[in-house]
């Protein structure tokens, strides 16, 4: 797998699927927040497979593994 996620489109992933994560615990306290496990997976991998379908790509050049 390369990486396809630039390094604010993966530090937002983590954030956001920290925050749903949390809905599980705290608030409302429902198992929708389990669906915060994606953004999360995505973030901390680097890799996206929907951006990879569509073909958009958010990694800078530089950093992409080869």
């Amino acid at each position: 797998m390369k990486t396809n996620e630039g390094k604010v489109d993966r530090i937002f992933r983590v954030i956001l699927g920290l925050g749903l994560l949390s809905l599980v615990f705290a608030g409302p306290q429902t198992m929708w927040g389990l669906i915060g496990i994606v953004p999360l997976a995505t973030g901390v991998l680097g890799f996206c497979p929907l951006y990879k379908m569509i073909g958009i790509d958010t990694c800078p050049l530089s950093t992409k593994n080869k």
